[in-house]
């Protein structure tokens, strides 16, 4: 079940906070509920990414995002992601998410997400590849960035972001049926 009672939490805290520019961190501190355990007694792989959608969620509301997606009646959409879990994050255990777009290109947003804890180790990072949308499809993101007040040329794109990028355009779409192992 999808935590709207944390999703509701993190939109107030997130009105409350100062405005931030679009490639700014944004930093939120999460506790791991027993209700965000799997049958390790620790985070699930599937709430993390659901605590993750509130981290952009966030940067939504700073950045000034969420209005201009009602005015326009645009939509958000993850397009892709490539993820990383090293570290356990227990039952009650307390840690610290970071999250802040990065670049974009002619069609996507690229934003990056970690998970902290409180020892310093980083838990996870993922990487997601987002898209603006309206009723034609993708908006592209210098018109978001223009909607934004901010300037729309892109910052330069991470190596590690780019081969991730170019790895993805070699993957077949769609999948072959019978293509799984």
């Amino acid at each position: 079940m999808y935590p709207l009672a944390r999703f509701t939490s993190a939109v107030i805290k997130a009105r409350r906070m100062p405005k931030m520019a679009l490639t700014d961190t944004h930093v939120s501190q999460h506790r791991c509920w027993p209700w965000d355990i799997d049958v390790w007694m620790e985070l699930n792989n599937g709430r993390a990414m659901t605590l993750y959608d509130l981290g952009r969620t966030m940067i939504s509301e700073r950045t000034g995002l969420t209005p201009v997606l009602f005015k326009r009646k645009w939509g958000l959409a993850v397009v892709g992601s490539s993820v990383r879990f090293r570290r356990r994050i227990r039952t009650f255990e307390q840690f610290e998410m970071r999250s802040r777009c990065v670049t974009w290109d002619d069609k996507f947003t690229y934003i990056e997400q970690s998970m902290w804890k409180q020892n310093g180790e980083c838990a996870s990072h993922v990487m997601f590849r987002t898209a603006a949308t309206d009723k034609n499809g993708i908006v592209p993101p210098a018109e978001l960035a223009k909607a934004l007040d901010t300037d729309p040329t892109p910052p330069p794109m991470p190596d590690w972001m780019q081969a991730w990028c170019q790895a993805d355009a070699t993957r077949p779409w769609p999948p072959m049926q019978d293509g799984l192992v």
